[in-house]
């Protein structure tokens, strides 16, 4: 409500040379015609193409937040390198830099020494979290939809299905749970979401056999209800900014188990709230998985203190309050 947005078709998220320059050359016409004192750009893409007219047109003020990174497990050395190297450029023509969590600000100043200390601020996300505060368990559609019994377990993945999600180190883990369950858990395993992964990912369940347990749910418009009926959320990234989806999780109450990358441990504290385990791991992963699948006090008390946690550090009023001093700030306004 009152803001005015204007869509850019050809600002897409693969790299395309021609649809690129295009896109720049309309934002620097939007730019040059509005004329603000700040532009504040997000993502990889929007974030070069914005600060690069933002630049030719001379705004003052310039700030990017990156959300992620696309130099692991997007690209191969040359084109990671490649992009680093132009985050580095940009990162000298730009006034301040956000990042989502301490760990991504290690990342960007020492990691990849994209920008130095100074000129990197860490400001979490802040979500609208206030309908997933008071959800209660097991009261959504989803299990009905699926023909769920109540009793059944759920764990579920959520996310897009392509290579950086991983979403085949969740079906592995599944794998081995038999060997840390006995037959008295009745457990479904929900992968919520779509993309280029998918059918690949259906053959290697099938071909595990687990095919009758695990259930390809597509994309779900009412995520409220998908956390309801939900008893863990899993993560098993190669590489995150701060993943939404745990902090959705978190926010209802559910306790999660993830790949220990990017800014995840800045989201998740280990036998707090949840577990962390060394990406790529699918046997510590499954015997986690198989300690909250057992224990019905430890996924209430995790969702607890996770949902504390989350109230206090990612809310929409501390990210507006944080921002607009931020913006202050750099027009040296007195709050």
């Amino acid at each position: 409500k009152g803001v005015h947005y204007i869509i850019i078709p050809e600002l897409g998220r693969q790299i395309h040379p021609l649809k690129d320059l295009i896109a720049l050359w309309k934002i620097y016409g939007i730019v040059r015609h509005e004329r603000p004192d700040i532009v504040h750009t997000h993502t990889a893409k929007a974030g070069a193409l914005g600060r690069i007219a933002a630049i030719l047109a001379g705004v003052p003020t310039r700030i990017h937040t990156f959300h992620g990174n696309v130099f692991q497990g997007y690209f191969n050395r040359f084109f990671a390198r490649f992009f680093i190297f132009i985050e580095r450029l940009l990162a000298y023509f730009t006034t301040c830099i956000i990042a989502v969590s301490e760990e991504q600000k290690k990342e960007i100043c020492q990691r990849f020494k994209i920008a130095k200390q100074d000129k990197v601020r860490v400001v979490p996300l802040g979500l609208e979290l206030e309908n997933l505060f008071s959800i209660k368990s097991r009261c959504g559609r989803l299990r009905q939809v699926l023909k769920i019994e109540d009793e059944t377990i759920t764990v579920g993945i959520i996310g897009r299905l392509v290579p950086i999600k991983n979403h085949r180190m969740f079906i592995e883990a599944i794998k081995h749970l038999p060997g840390y369950l006995n037959n008295n858990f009745d457990v479904k395993y929900l992968i919520i979401g779509d993309g280029q992964e998918r059918k690949a990912l259906e053959k290697y369940t099938k071909d595990l056999s687990l095919d009758g347990n695990v259930i390809f749910c597509g994309w779900r418009e009412d995520m409220k209800s998908v956390y309801s009926d939900l008893d863990i959320i899993a993560l098993t990234s190669i590489n995150e900014g701060t993943p939404v989806s745990l902090i959705e999780a978190l926010a209802a109450g559910r306790p999660v188990i993830a790949t220990k990358v990017g800014g995840v441990a800045d989201v998740v504290e280990d036998g707090v709230n949840g577990y962390l385990v060394p990406s790529g791991d699918a046997e510590t992963f499954s015997q986690r998985l198989a300690e909250l699948i057992r224990d019905s006090q430890k996924r209430y008390e995790f969702g607890l203190k996770g949902r504390e946690m989350v109230r206090s550090r990612f809310s929409k009023e501390r990210l507006i309050e944080d921002i607009k001093a931020l913006y202050c700030k750099s027009q040296k306004i007195e709050l």
